[in-house]
């Protein structure tokens, strides 16, 4: 996570997992900085980004649909992505085939909310 994630996302993930420093307080930004420093640890270079991975939401705004959808396109295993441990960030590969366009599905029962238009 240390390359593709920043500092706020690593401590979200690890506060969803329960994981507490050693001190038993919750993860911020600050603190997993610190704990890069200390162990050498590169951090995320927002800058650097290479466009080789996306985030839900990037993902979200090439594919055209919202964040949830892409959530439930994941679940639904419709959109492969990887994670590095469970409840980390999803990482969507940039260059996967089904990131060409918007992905709305029309349902063949689907009613409209508006007929008359």
């Amino acid at each position: 996570m240390a390359t593709r994630w920043s500092d706020a996302d690593i401590a979200a993930t690890l506060n969803r997992m329960g994981m507490q420093t050693g001190q038993g307080k919750t993860w911020t930004a600050r603190r997993v900085g610190a704990l890069r420093t200390v162990h050498k640890i590169h951090g995320y270079r927002s800058a650097e980004k290479n466009g080789e991975w996306l985030t839900l939401t990037e993902a979200a705004k090439k594919l055209g649909v919202s964040a949830h959808r892409v959530r439930r396109l994941i679940k639904e295993g419709v959109l492969p992505t990887e994670q590095v441990v469970p409840d980390a960030p999803h990482q969507i590969r940039a260059s996967d085939p089904r990131h060409r366009g918007p992905c709305r599905i029309k349902m063949e029962n689907q009613k409209s909310l508006f007929p008359g238009i």
